[in-house]
């Protein structure tokens, strides 16, 4: 019996020990960062953003803050440890070494009279003839008279003296750290410890293999469904404009899969009229246009309307039920334009190209999307580019506001900035008839907004000569992040947009002639560790390739770590440079969240004609040669197929303005059907990053 719970008291410090090891030091070193961390404010603080609740500190926000998956893992250990702890020192206290002195109240060596006076005045207190608690029967026959037989036998008594054991000389015992029913696997022990194998080592792994399995068969790694992919890489199109964006968005399988009930019809009956001017729908055929609208299928109805509905911040009080599909859709957004994008980057013309001018919608409707602002508002006006979108992003600003301030020379949102603080605050409370609440509520979003600069080379590794044909080139492009507040890392202002989220980046280098997107890379600010890890692995590989000394890696690392923290990250990527040739190409840093912070700086490239071996083998050229014909084969069969489908819809943005005769449009249709890998696309050098230049399909 001893020997058993001596067992479970040893698998139980046995477990004890394996938990404190790692808990234990993981939780010194939580305890020191939460410590010695400064916390920032990085989400905006304009009385829009803390009216949408998303940042107040609540008591149940603090607490769902500190309930993350591993603080609550660290506490329930925590409880585990103290409660083993608990349990050991019981079960040392109620396990004690047999002391027949000590049982009987004597010190070591007493007479045999003296044991049995003591035995007869213990048989008096715990004898069951004169004490009938059962408690004191069990310690009466297991101890006292155990510990009276132990002494007055002489050769247990002299074991005893000499060896501390009524039986002799005892031998090294060893213990085993496992409960005592894992070592009686007889009977029902045995059934347990049987159930207990199979369902650890057999049922559990294939539940999580079937759990898994159907889960990646339906979602990718970024839980965006496959038929959603599928669906967006049919109907992508080398020559969709951005207000088509919108109509290839809404297909995702997760918004087809979202009910459409009688009883959303009403609202949605509502919607319709206060969004319908964004619809763009022929107000020449408007009762035929309307009623074509409706025939589409319900869930498209019902997402467009949706989004329209959160683009132009319409207050119109929707249902419980559709209030909930309104914001699951805003939920999905962000991850359905991502996969979006990087459909519209994925390679597929014969150079493994992919397409800028789709890419640029995307971003835009991400934009407008996040601060739920029309399309139209992007629509070109006298002396802005880029319409009236970037202004309406801030706080307090309407069309009407707009209106005011313009008439005093003020059309973007870059003059806006560079305006002094004082002259702003008076524009925008004289004339734009804000309080100064409300300007202040301004100034701190233009502080939030970010400044771009964007500085792009190409070179070659150990290689002489410049840039030939067939070489692998190497993009670096430094993006710096600027800011009023001196963030780097912060949250935008997203007042309409209910749930958080964080400023993304996408990198380009981009033939906007060819409508071509040669490298793609996304960019976050807000992990510097990673950022800084990144770059000096970057740099340092860089050169060793061209053999430069440790002194100049270091130096060049340390420059590198500097230009991080300083609000720079490093973007690099590998293509192969095309034939002979010069190359007006275009780096393009759009931000997903901001409207009007992008920017762009053109870049020459120049390719010389093939006078080395190169790092190219026969073999791999022929391979590549063949497949360039392959793809030359496949590019003329889809363009019989694509002839009839892909340009039977109107392409032509409604940010375009730019109009060009039929006769232009037939001429620059097979040179651009040859550089984009489709049919009849064509491309008129696209793309600011707010608003582009768009050429207009020939649908005969």
């Amino acid at each position: 019996m001893a020997a058993s719970e001596e067992n479970s008291s040893l698998f139980l410090i046995f477990i004890l020990t394996m938990i404190a090891l790692p808990l234990v030091p993981y939780t010194l070193v939580r305890l020191y960062r939460a410590a010695t961390q400064k916390k920032k404010t990085i989400h905006c603080r304009c009385s829009e953003c803390s009216r949408s609740g998303k940042y107040r500190k609540s008591i149940y926000k603090r607490i769902s803050n500190f309930s993350t998956y591993t603080n609550l893992t660290i506490l329930l250990l925590w409880v585990i440890m103290v409660i083993l702890v608990y349990y050991i020192k019981h079960i040392s206290r109620e396990v004690q070494p047999f002391e027949p002195y000590n049982i009987l109240g004597l010190e070591p060596g007493a007479s045999e009279s003296d044991i049995k006076k003591s035995y007869r005045r213990l048989s008096i207190l715990y004898h069951p003839d004169k004490n009938p608690d059962p408690e004191a029967h069990k310690y009466f026959v297991e101890f006292i008279s155990k510990a009276y037989q132990a002494l007055t036998d002489p050769v247990s008594r002299e074991n005893y003296e000499k060896y501390g054991h009524p039986d002799g000389r005892q031998g090294l015992k060893m213990g085993i750290a496992l409960p005592q029913f894992l070592l009686n696997i007889d009977g029902a022990s045995g059934g347990v410890l049987l159930l207990g194998i199979v369902g650890v080592c057999i049922l559990l792994p294939l539940m999580i293999a079937v759990i898994y399995l159907s889960r990646s068969s339906k979602y990718t790694g970024n839980y965006v469904m496959h038929h959603t992919l599928s669906t967006y890489y049919y109907f992508m199109k080398p020559s969709l404009a951005p207000s088509k964006v919108m109509d290839v968005f809404i297909k995702a399988a997760e918004y087809m899969e979202m009910p459409v009930r009688r009883s959303d019809d009403e609202p949605l009956q509502k919607l319709f009229v206060a969004v319908r001017s964004e619809l763009n729908l022929d107000l020449k055929n408007i009762r035929t246009e309307q009623a074509k609208f409706w025939k589409q299928h319900p869930s498209l109805v019902k997402m467009e309307l949706l989004v329209q509905a959160h683009l132009t911040r319409e207050p119109i009080t929707l249902s419980p039920p559709l209030q909930r599909d309104y914001k699951h859709m805003l939920e999905l957004a962000p991850r359905l334009l991502e996969e979006l994008m990087k459909i519209a980057l994925l390679p597929r013309n014969p150079h493994g190209h992919g397409w800028l001018r789709p890419a640029i919608g995307v971003v835009e409707l991400s934009q407008n999307i996040i601060q739920a602002v029309p399309l139209s508002a992007k629509k070109a006006t006298a002396g802005n580019s880029e319409g009236i979108a970037p202004l309406l992003q801030l706080p307090h600003i309407t069309e009407a506001t707009v209106k005011k301030i313009v008439r005093k020379k003020v059309r973007t949102l870059q003059e806006l900035r560079d305006m002094k603080v004082e002259e702003r605050a008076e524009l925008l409370t004289q004339t734009g008839g804000l309080s100064a609440a409300e300007a202040q509520d301004v100034e701190l979003v233009l502080e939030m907004i970010p400044t771009l600069t964007l500085d792009v080379t190409c070179e070659t590794e150990g290689e002489e000569g410049g840039i030939q044909e067939g070489d692998v080139v190497t993009m670096y492009a430094w993006v710096s992040l600027k800011r009023g507040n001196g963030l780097t890392a912060a949250l935008p202002h997203t007042p309409y947009f209910p749930f958080n989220k964080e400023e993304n980046f996408w990198v380009l280098l981009a033939d906007p002639v060819s409508n071509g997107v040669w490298l793609s890379q996304k960019l976050s600010f807000m992990d510097e560790t990673a950022a800084i890890t990144a770059a000096s692995k970057a740099i340092q590989e860089t050169k060793e390739a061209l053999g430069a000394s440790a002194k100049e890696i270091g130096v060049a690392v340390r420059e590198a770590v500097e230009k991080v923290k300083s609000g720079c990250r490093l973007v690099m990527g590998k293509f192969q440079a095309p034939a002979e040739g010069s190359y007006n190409l275009t780096a393009y840093c759009l931000c997903d969240a901001w409207i009007g912070c992008d920017t762009k700086t053109g870049y020459k490239l120049k390719v010389a004609k093939r006078s080395r071996a190169g790092t190219r083998g026969v073999h791999a050229a022929a391979e590549e040669g063949a497949a360039a014909a392959a793809a030359a084969e496949d590019g003329n069969e889809e363009e019989e197929e694509e002839e009839e489908e892909e340009y039977d819809d109107d392409y032509e943005s409604e940010y375009s303005d730019d109009e060009e005769d039929d006769q232009k449009k037939k001429k620059g249709g097979s040179k651009a059907a040859a550089a984009n890998g489709s049919s009849r696309g064509h491309q008129n050098g696209a793309a600011a990053s707010g608003s582009e230049d768009e050429g207009e399909g020939d649908d005969e």
